[in-house]
């Protein structure tokens, strides 16, 4: 099996690799607003945002997935494993979103496990990244409840695709935190 046909599914989500096909479900779950605070401009069409799956799919170091219910196959949103590089042993997970009614509930910390756990016990790798704008605290307050450690903030680091100048948080969980953070999440998903 190829990186990119990696399924990781458990506690009630499916992540399977993204499609092209899969826009036509999961770009009306997406709108401007819930796009602000991403990297990249929103898709403002089922085909851009087809488009841009296929791109995701193009880019060495980046494993797109779909985030589904395990259940009924409902879309939920969208998450990557990005600028892998196996020879240096790390990862970031990122360019995450879901559907507002997946906001704050269990899908996120679901999703984060099994990635963390595929990048800590399947690849092996000594850390994984999460970043995010310094303005969207809205993930950064997701990001520490995962139990991630907060490195810093890089200052003037991106343009926004509204054109603005913004600060990016760094956010980081090594190997040897994995257990305790594998812990929280587990518990957080019992409760």
């Amino acid at each position: 099996m190829t990186a990119r046909e990696i399924t990781l599914e458990g506690h009630g989500i499916r992540m399977s690799p993204a499609r092209a096909a899969d826009a036509a479900e999961a770009w009306p779950l997406t709108d401007a607003e819930l796009w602000s605070r991403m990297t990249t401009p929103w898709a403002d069409s089922v085909e851009a945002y087809a488009a841009r799956v296929e791109q995701h799919n193009a880019t060495p170091g980046l494993y797109a997935f779909t985030v589904r219910d395990a259940e009924t196959g409902q879309v939920r949103g969208a998450t990557t494993f990005y600028e892998y590089v196996p020879a240096q042993g790390r990862v970031e997970i990122g360019t995450t979103w879901y559907g507002r009614s997946f906001q704050g509930g269990r899908t996120n910390p679901a999703a984060k496990l099994l990635l963390l756990a595929h990048a800590f016990e399947g690849w092996g790798v000594n850390r994984v990244a999460l970043r995010c704008d310094a303005r969207n605290e809205r993930s950064a307050r997701a990001i520490e409840r995962l139990g991630a450690t907060r490195e810093g903030r890089l200052r003037q680091h991106r343009i926004a695709p509204d054109g603005s100048v913004s600060d990016t948080l760094y956010f980081s969980i090594l190997r040897d935190e994995w257990p305790a953070v594998r812990a929280g999440l587990e518990e957080r998903l019992r409760g």
